[in-house]
């Protein structure tokens, strides 16, 4: 059972930046692949970044030089840099782990999911 909380959402402003935090609970982190999705009002939820247990990463094209998703594992924790943040990126911004070394893209692959943390961009 892994448990996951995340940090680090707010207001901003556009062009600003924010960094999202998720703490997992359990002693096998470094065991998971971890995803960053967000979901807009009547939208679907899309996955903004993915990291591999080896430290891989992958992005939406959306945000592909401008986010950054990152691990620590001594900390349990994931992390996603968000810079030049656009009104387009609001949305509530979910961490979401899974077992295993592979690539994983769709939330139904993803077993374990936070809360949710509110990110939103004014223009």
């Amino acid at each position: 059972q892994v448990q996951l909380v995340e940090s680090g959402g707010g207001l901003v402003q556009a062009g600003g930046s924010l960094r999202l935090s998720c703490a997992a609970s359990g002693r096998t982190f470094n065991y998971y692949a971890m995803g960053w999705f967000r979901q807009a009002p009547g939208k679907e939820r899309e996955l903004v970044a993915t990291i591999t247990t080896g430290g891989n990463t992958k992005y939406a094209d959306s945000v592909k030089g401008r986010f950054t998703i990152s691990r620590d594992n001594a900390k349990n924790a994931v992390y996603l840099q968000m810079n030049s943040l656009k009104p387009e990126d609001t949305a509530v911004y979910c961490c979401a782990a899974t077992y295993g070394p592979g690539w994983y893209f769709r939330p139904s692959q993803y077993e374990y999911w936070g809360q949710g943390t509110q990110v939103t961009v004014s223009s």
